[in-house]
């Protein structure tokens, strides 16, 4: 198989690795007391556009857009951090 097709088979594998991982953290999610449904979405929100980014990284090759993305993970991950705080305490 060509170098197209094992990149097509790796790229399915990250992305079924990542919706089992989003299903568990839904079930995780459920099981315990949502104080905040608003905050529960918040973070499924924060969540869902990291993935998107770390997409977009995986595919740019303009570097100035790597770092662009690289900062607006960086900014997604302290408030998915934030957000996880405020739910917890």
């Amino acid at each position: 198989m060509g170098d197209a097709g094992e990149g097509l088979i790796d790229q399915d594998s990250r992305i079924q690795e990542r919706m089992e991982e989003l299903e568990r953290e839904r079930a995780k999610a459920q099981m315990r007391d949502v104080r905040d449904p608003e905050a529960v979405r918040m973070l499924e929100s924060l969540r869902l556009a990291r993935t998107e980014l770390e997409r977009q990284l995986a595919t740019t090759t303009h570097e100035r857009r790597k770092d662009s993305i690289a900062q607006a993970m960086k900014e997604l991950d302290r408030r998915i951090e934030e957000t996880t705080t405020k739910m917890s305490a």
